[in-house]
């Protein structure tokens, strides 16, 4: 396109064409060789002075300059009438530039360049003024050219010459001689009555062919009319009379009988007219000469002939050629400060003086007020071209400003920039790319230069208005592209946009007028028309064969509109390149997403106008037409702009995408568009296996029999092979599934649009072992969360991690990962959802580097949290998969609905038979059971606050009396398709509700050469509701002394060492029962009693048991626990002999019942159990009774020769008042020595008289089994009834520990044989 130089009105075009077979490639380089030549001394121009081709000839010391250009393109031909008005618009001057090939010959290319300057010039054309034909020989000279044929018009230029570039610049010279020859040619003609009169004909006027122009209708009107102008002076003479400007008549132009729409200024009130042999105006002739003489470089003759043409302008109304003498008159000022200033490297501006360019400023001013102020013409294509004027001088305005301020003022860089802009004239060597939207950089030239851009942009805004619409689609183009340009160096990106917005819009037009117009008419191969369209081809005969045919749509130019058009949205803060186009079948990059940037997306810019540009975009697309861009185009909005997009508008643009997708794909489009729409997982869960099914890894030292007897139950713990679901829930355990069995996997979708979000295929992101499932199809309904199932099987053993999701949607696949929610991760999004909000709202990036993603690149503080957390490896759900196992189930059981009914203490049997259903050989299977007092025992046990006899009463409960027992050796391997019976034994217990039978099994023996550390095992359950009744409670447990004057049995002999055992029975049930509680002690025989207690009766059971007495070494064991935990703290502390009571208390009790054992049956049937009596507690009263002392004493009293008085059922009758002898034989009875003293205590006591001491009599040291006798002699001296006791004691261990004691009873008769 046209830069728009400022100096473009002194530069002398010459335009360049290929000629022949030459490449493209060849041809640009010869092009730039050309192009090297920005200007030419006038010094080396060859002058011609033959009559009026000398006018414009340089004189021979001349030391301006011819400045060129060397266009490619012609100008357009509705620019014809502007041949006279601006020559340097069109090429004066045409060179062809050709390559020799083997096959053509010089007349050839000849004639091939004469024919291409007919198609781009009319017939008639006033230029080119001159032409010429480069022939360039190729390779090494071989070919069959005749060199010294000399052939006029075309130039030869040999392979082979040294010193190419001197002779081109030579052939360009001569070239450019030629065409000032000619404007002499011209201006003769112009200078007679009959070309002034066309000269001022009409507003854009053009002359004739000069060979047809007729002969003047008076020949002597040559020397009335006009002044005369010698051949070789461009001063005019002005001695003479006919000769003063002021007495020229008034110019006259032909009314306008068409309507004009739009004006670029008000109307004058009157209308002129103007014909041929009325006496003109000199002014525009006075102008053409001023533009010839600044074209041939001699500006002080243009300088002259302008001021010429402006004195008359000012008597005559004719603005339009008075603006474009003004704006000659601006361009020779730049071109004399550029002569005088050529070659300094300074500014040349006086700071203490007024700019030097205000006056041109000034001047091009003027000229746009008069552009826009013109009145209207006589033609309606006139409006183009006056529009096309304004624009050009409004252009012009700008780049003199623009290039001072890119060069930082007044000077030879800015002269430069103006004479000659190059190829990137809006970016000028003071600017980079980087630089261009520094707001610093861009001040700054500002400040050096004194141009600021706000007075640039205050001139190109005056470009937009309603004249655009009269100028050509290429003209438009052309101006909108400068304005653009312009802008954006200015750092007014946006202002950038909406021009360029507009230039798209006219691109636009030009595709669909092309279309329009394609489609009208489709010329066949023999040149007839042929239908084209639906409609044609209906309108035919119907016995006509047609055959419809779609003509290839050319898509050459399609990426730069497209490119554009990206550019502009992204200026306005619309990402269109957000969903990226791949190929088929590629997947797009990964991405962890969790939508933090989408809920915490600052809004940037107008929603208005950005849906108004995505309306845009897509009819863009459309038209060129580009169905993948229209989906892209559509989809990007769609996510990115769905805050501020209407329900409407995201159905609308959710429907066109997938029509357009549907449309490229049918045209055989080898791409596609990625996944376009956010994260959409919400979560992922793997669904639990059944506990049938659930393996669990036990490690093979299971197996082995283990040293200790502690049962794991007492830890808080289990059986290891049992699995207790409500214990994993609170912990953290691996998800573990089976290879080759059904896997079902729970993903949550979330839909946010208004729209039903379609899915073509949905899989998992699976890496390790191989995850089999069939993709899913299904459709998310809008605005709400989906869950989809996904069913699969896992084919060998492994560590499976399910990273994400592939899902496909529009033909597109992208893999969406979701960590775990691992303290890390959560860490990792909380920091960056604090660094999104911390810059929410805050002005820290201004203008356009607020874009999103121009602030996601400069975040700083995202950047270093996430280079921080690299460390940190991302987590996915992993799901360990273990080898095949065997399944079992029940297949049949003796317990009738799942209920089982028991009394407290009875005992039964359970049979449950189970049936391999799997093709593997079960060799392991274990039974655990669970009831419902187990776990609140458990948890008694773990808080640790009862005192330490209700831990072991507690501990002693779940070991001895469990609900469920079985015996192991019932079992053996169970082949695939057999059977097995297990039989368990079952026990009542009071609060139990309900019970659970677990049976473990597993395929240990795999036939693996080295066994694995680690097995798998799988459990089945069976629930069993339990009632159990309480029907017997023993209550009121007592020991008592064996009663000396009791009748007894046969085997007591001694009542001292015996004592009476007794219980009170309750039956609260509604049957009787039959209570026996049997006695078992080593060296005495078993004996037990019974009793039938009917319902409600209560009933005393009385059994003798003989004592015992444990040692100190056994006392003093503090009372044990059955687990390995440590002892918890009672919260009071006890004394030492608080504590030792305790003990003796705990391992009497415990002998005791080790002693007794208490059981019932139903009286009249078969059900039986044990009665337990552990609820019973034992006092220190049962405890001396029980006990047998450590020192045994015997009573007995002596008459004077030592022979026992008279005793019956262990009473003595002493004699009264006569003396006898009181012995104690003391015995120690322990197995170590004990140092005792002894108390004997008499009642009453006054009326017996005793000789010695009763208190602390020494006994003395015994040894194990050793006797001490005691003697006192002791007189009665009353009768009656007395009681003697003894009690020896140990001495050191304290006065109040007794080690034994005794009584005797004497009755002293009176005479009469009666007790006093």
């Amino acid at each position: 396109m046209d830069t728009h130089g400022f100096a473009s009105l002194a530069h002398l075009q010459i335009l360049l064409v290929p000629v022949g077979s030459i490449s493209l490639s060849v041809f640009e380089k010869y092009v730039a060789e050309i192009r090297s030549f920005e200007s030419l001394r006038l010094g080396d121009i060859p002058v011609d002075s033959k009559n009026e081709r000398a006018r414009f000839m340089p004189n021979p010391l001349s030391t301006g300059h011819l400045h060129l250009s060397f266009p490619t393109r012609p100008p357009p031909t509705l620019h014809e009438s502007l041949a006279l008005i601006r020559p340097s618009q069109f090429p004066l001057a045409v060179i062809g530039l050709a390559l020799c090939s083997p096959p053509d010959t010089l007349t050839s290319i000849l004639a091939q360049f004469n024919g291409a300057l007919l198609d781009l010039f009319p017939a008639g054309a006033l230029y080119p003024l001159a032409r010429n034909c480069f022939v360039f020989e190729d390779g090494d000279g071989n070919n069959s050219l005749n060199l010294n044929e000399i052939v006029q018009g075309l130039v030869v230029i040999p392979s082979m010459m040294g010193n190419k570039k001197l002779y081109l610049g030579t052939l360009i010279a001569d070239l450019c001689s030629n065409v000032l020859g000619e404007f002499g040619v011209l201006v003769q003609t112009l200078e007679s009555p009959l070309g002034n009169e066309y000269l001022n004909a009409s507003l854009f006027p053009n002359l004739p062919p000069l060979s047809e122009l007729p002969t003047p209708l008076d020949s002597n009107m040559n020397g009335s009319s006009l002044p005369s102008f010698p051949s070789h002076n461009s001063v005019p003479d002005m001695s003479k009379s006919g000769v003063a400007l002021s007495s020229a008549p008034p110019m006259k132009r032909p009314s306008s009988t068409g309507h004009r729409q739009s004006t670029l200024g008000p109307p004058p009130p009157k209308k002129r007219f103007s014909s041929i042999g009325v006496a003109s105006s000199h002014g525009r002739l006075f102008k053409v000469l001023g533009d010839f003489y600044m074209i041939a470089g001699r500006l002080e003759d243009a300088a002259i002939w302008y001021a010429e043409g402006l004195q008359m302008f000012k008597t005559s109304h004719d603005p339009v050629w008075h603006a474009s003498a003004l704006e000659g008159i601006a361009t020779l000022s730049v071109l004399e400060a550029w002569a005088t200033g050529h070659g300094l490297q300074t500014s040349t501006s006086n700071a203490a003086t007024r700019d030097p360019w205000v006056d041109v400023s000034d001047k091009l001013s003027q000229a746009a007020t008069l552009y826009f102020k013109a009145p209207p013409s006589d033609a309606d294509h006139h409006f183009s071209l006056l529009s096309y004027l304004y624009c050009c001088c409004v252009l012009r305005h700008s780049s003199l400003l623009f290039s001072i301020w890119s060069a930082k003022g007044w000077g030879p860089l800015a002269f430069t920039s103006m004479l000659q802009p190059g190829t990137t004239p809006y970016l000028p060597p003071t600017i980079t790319r980087e630089d261009h939207n520094n707001w610093s950089v861009l001040e700054r030239l500002s400040s050096f230069s004194g141009v600021s851009r706000q007075s640039i942009s205050n001139v190109l805004t005056q470009l937009h208005g309603p004249w655009l619409l009269h100028l050509g689609p290429r003209e438009r183009v052309s101006i909108l592209e400068a304005m653009a340009s312009t802008y954006a160096c200015l750092g007014y990106r946006r202002k950038e946009a909406y021009i360029l917005r507009e230039i798209l819009g006219c691109i636009l037009d030009l595709i669909v007028c092309g279309r329009e117009e394609d489609g009208r008419t489709r010329v066949s191969g023999d040149g007839s028309a042929t239908p084209s369209g639906l409609h044609d081809v209906m309108n035919n005969s119907v016995n006509q064969a047609q055959v419809g045919m779609r003509m290839n749509e050319s898509t050459d130019g399609n990426n730069s509109v497209l490119n554009l058009l990206n550019y502009v949205c992204k200026t306005l803060g619309i990402d269109l390149e957000a969903v990226k186009i791949l190929d088929v079948g590629q997947t797009a990059p990964q991405t962890d997403d969790l939508g933090l940037d989408d809920d915490l997306r600052e809004p940037f810019g107008w929603p208005e106008l950005q849906v108004g540009v995505v309306r845009e975009a897509i009819a863009v697309a459309e038209a060129l037409p580009d169905f993948l861009c229209v989906a892209q185009f559509a989809l990007s909005s769609l996510k990115t702009l769905q805050d501020v997009l209407a329900p409407g508008d995201q159905y609308h643009l959710y429907t066109t995408a997938a029509r357009a997708l549907l449309t490229a794909r049918r045209r055989g489009e080898q791409k596609t568009i990625e996944f376009w729409s956010s994260n959409p997982l919400v979560s992922i869960v793997v669904t639990p296996l059944p506990l049938i099914r659930l393996p669990n890894e036990k490690p093979t030292s299971a197996l082995r029999p283990k040293s200790t007897d502690l049962n794991p139950i007492l830890t808080g713990g289990t059986d290891p092979f049992l699995y207790n679901p409500r214990r994993v829930i609170g912990g953290k355990s691996q998800i573990m599934v089976v290879q080759n069995e059904t896997l079902e996997v729970v993903v949550v979708l979330k839909n946010p649009y208004v729209f039903d979000f379609e899915i073509d295929s949905f899989t998992l992101s699976t890496t390790g072992p191989a995850f089999e499932a069939s993709p899913m199809k299904f459709s998310i309904p809008a605005r709400s969360y989906h869950r989809v199932v996904i069913s699969g099987k896992v084919t060998s053993a492994g560590i499976l991690i399910i990273r994400g999701c592939l899902v496909e949607a529009s033909g597109g696949t992208r893999e969406f990962l979701l960590p775990l929610s691992s303290p890390e991760e959560e860490e990792r999004h909380s920091r960056r959802r604090g660094a999104l909000q911390c810059e929410m709202g805050r002005s820290k990036y201004p203008g356009l580097t607020a874009l999103p993603w121009e602030k996601s690149q400069k975040r700083l503080s995202t950047e270093a949290v996430s280079k921080a957390l690299l460390k940190a490896p991302t987590q996915f759900l992993e799901c360990k998969v273990v080898p095949e196992q065997p399944l079992l189930r029940i297949r049949r059981t003796s317990v009738t609905h799942g209920a089982l009914m028991l009394y407290d203490g009875e005992r039964s049997v359970i049979r449950i038979t189970v049936e391999n259903v799997s093709s593997m050989t079960i060799d392991f299977v274990r039974l655990v059971f669970d009831d419902s007092t187990i776990q609140p025992a458990q948890q008694t046990l773990l808080e640790g606050s009862i005192s330490t006899f209700d831990t072991y009463e507690t501990e002693y409960d779940l070991i001895h009396r469990p609900l469920f027992s079985w015996n192991q050796n019932e079992v053996h391997p169970i082949a695939p398709g057999e059977r097995l019976t297990l039989n368990v034994q079952c026990q009542g217990k009071v609060g139990c509700t309900n019970g659970t039978i677990y049976a473990t099994y597993a395929c240990v023996d795999r036939g693996l050469q080295v066994p694995p550390d680690v097995f798998h095992t799988r459990q089945l359950s069976y629930p069993l509701m339990v009632t159990v009744y309480r029907m017997l409670e023993c209550q009121s447990m007592d020991v008592h002394p064996y009663p000396s004057n009791g009748a007894g049995s046969p085997s007591i002999h001694d009542h001292a060492d015996w004592c009476l055992f007794s219980v009170e029975v309750r039956n609260s049930y509604g049957a009787p029962f039959d209570v026996t509680i049997e006695r078992t002690q080593e060296g005495e025989p078993p004996a037990s009693t019974s009793s039938t207690l009917a319902p409600g009766s209560t009933s005393r059971i009385v059994m003798a048991l003989k004592k015992f007495i444990l040692s100190d070494k056994h006392l003093a064991q503090p009372i044990p626990t059955l687990s390995d935990r440590q002892f918890v703290v009672a919260t009071t502390k006890l004394s030492d002999e608080q504590d030792q009571t305790q003990r003796e208390l705990f391992w009497y009790r415990e002998e005791l019942f080790k002693c007794l054992h208490c059981h019932w049956k139903e009286a009249g049937g078969t059900r039986s159990g044990d009665l337990s009596l552990r609820q019973q507690r034992m006092t220190m009263r049962m405890l001396n009774a029980i006990r047998t002392s450590s020192a045994k004493l015997v009573m007995s009293l002596l008459s004077d020769t030592d022979e026992e008085l008279k005793h019956e059922h262990g009473r003595f009758y002493p004699p009264p008042h006569e003396f006898s002898y009181l012995r104690i034989q003391v015995i120690n009875q322990t197995p170590s020595p004990l140092t005792l003293r002894l108390n004997v205590e008499i009642e009453p006591s006054e009326h017996v008289l005793y000789e010695g001491i009763l208190t602390g009599i020494p006994v003395g040291r015994l040894r194990s089994g050793e006797t001490q006798d005691i003697s006192i002699p002791i007189c009665f001296l009353s009768f009656g009834r007395f009681t003697l006791s003894a009690t020896v004691l140990s001495i050191g261990l304290g006065d109040n520990l007794s080690e034994g004691s005794n009584q005797l009873t004497a009755v002293v008769f009176g005479a009469r044989g009666v007790v006093c």
